[in-house]
């Protein structure tokens, strides 16, 4: 990051993003309405700022640089600005992460610092420098994959006809947490028959009954990186339709996979999944995108859509997950999340994707 500042000419890199914080420092924390920031400087060593709860925890991580704590009583920016004025007089040029910098955050540092140039996004150089992930990085992802795999074990076993969507959640993550797994990579979805029309719809209190297709989405975060998987499994005998619904899926799932390797781009990937469902006649029922990427947040660069061309390279991570989701009928998503091999890809789930019958 220090190079990258003097090759760009910049003084400063002002990140607020509690992840991006916790990549380049090794530090975690969800700073709430606080101000959790990292500074870093052209000239000079970086320095961690902190709500003053926390500053001790900072200062016993691995994080070996300055740590600079506030309390509540305290203005953080007439602090920050003391701060960095004790390193250097002359912080013209900054760079700030534009795609998370709220603009009341944002107003404060340019009355802070009116002389200072805030042009530079410093979005796009940490996406590149998170993408490839290395062998380290790849081997937490299997252990946080295999946690996922332990909850689908959980979420299958709870099925029972006349139980509520929320009840079978609250088994797998009373489960996971028996085992140590103390967060979730995002709420855990479980979403019976005609509910699971909704992608991203909330379980509530909608009881299993027998003869439908109930949809799993979950993950963990383990030692700070996540999982994220979907799998849909049959509670007895689903209609022709929904096991319709559920091989096209399948097959544009398995052949997106299949096409994963360097030098193959996003949007083809897209369009492979993308084809087999729409000529099966279900293209408007894949509403959303191919996939997204995967690290130390849940969704992360890069979007794996029919319109972005990057091409895939090795060591980056990303979800694959068509769905069809017909209102009234069903909705089915198979997902895995993959690292990218020399060759081609391996899965960081392994639970079984064929219709899978409780």
């Amino acid at each position: 990051m220090t190079d990258w500042l003097k090759t760009t000419d910049l003084d400063i890199t002002f990140l607020l993003n509690p992840n991006n914080i916790a990549y380049y420092t090794g530090y975690h924390s969800e700073p709430h309405e606080r101000i959790l920031a990292l500074i870093l400087f052209k000239d000079h060593a970086p320095l961690l700022f902190t709500p003053g709860l926390e500053a001790e925890d900072a200062k016993n991580s691995d994080w070996s640089y300055d740590v600079v704590g506030y309390l509540d009583t305290e203005n953080p920016w007439d602090k920050i600005k003391a701060e960095i004025e004790k390193r250097t007089k002359n912080s013209t040029h900054w760079a700030v992460e534009k795609d998370f910098i709220t603009l009341d955050r944002f107003e404060a540092l340019t009355t802070s610092f009116p002389q200072a140039n805030f042009e530079t996004d410093i979005t796009h150089f940490v996406q590149q420098q998170k993408l490839i992930k290395t062998a380290d990085e790849i081997a937490i992802m299997k252990e946080a994959g295999q946690w996922a795999d332990f909850a689908f074990e959980v979420g299958f076993k709870a099925i029972k006809e006349g139980k509520m969507e929320q009840e079978i959640v609250a088994e797998i993550e009373y489960e996971l947490k028996k085992k140590g797994i103390a967060k979730m990579s995002f709420d855990t979805i479980c979403l019976a028959g005609d509910h699971a029309a909704s992608p991203h719809g909330d379980p509530g209190a909608r009881k299993i009954v027998k003869d439908e297709l109930i949809l799993f989405d979950l993950g963990v975060v383990h030692n700070c990186y996540t999982s994220d998987a979907t799998r849909t499994v049959a509670y007895g005998e689903p209609s022709s339709e929904a096991k319709k619904i559920y091989q096209i899926v399948l097959e544009a799932q398995l052949a997106a996979m299949a096409a994963i390797k360097p030098g193959v781009k996003a949007s083809e990937l897209d369009k492979i999944a993308r084809n087999i469902i729409t000529e099966a006649g279900y293209g408007p029922y894949f509403n959303h995108r191919l996939g997204h990427g995967l690290g130390s947040t849940v969704h992360e660069f890069p979007s794996i859509t029919e319109t972005n061309d990057m091409v895939i390279q090795e060591g980056m991570c990303f979800s694959i997950e068509p769905g069809i989701y017909v209102p009234g009928v069903a909705g089915v998503r198979i997902e895995d999340c993959v690292y990218v091999t020399k060759n081609g890809c391996e899965s960081f789930t392994r639970t079984p994707k064929e219709l899978i019958y409780i």
